[in-house]
């Protein structure tokens, strides 16, 4: 079984225009085709950094939630996961 993808940080300067997914099917995650209608038509408003789901398995779509983690029972072994890549 594959990991899934990471997600992806995404700079935006104020301005600068981008069009997201909120559905999960795109193929092109985080990005959503033009003629998809549920698409987040995304403007920023002054420099942002974008944490944007490419695994689908988001609750909040285009936002990445952590879906993509397994969970952990505690706490000390969820910073380890962080801190360390485990």
């Amino acid at each position: 079984m594959s990991e899934p993808p990471l997600p992806e940080v995404r700079l935006l300067q104020p301005g600068e225009r981008c069009r997201l997914c909120r559905c999960g099917g795109s193929p092109l995650l985080p990005d959503c085709p033009a003629d998809c209608p549920d698409g987040l038509a995304f403007t920023a408003r002054r420099e942002q950094r974008l944490l944007l789901c490419r695994c689908g398995r988001s609750s909040r779509l285009p936002w990445c939630d952590g879906s993509h983690s397994p969970p952990t029972p505690t706490l000390g072994l969820r910073w380890r996961r962080f801190w360390k890549g485990e």
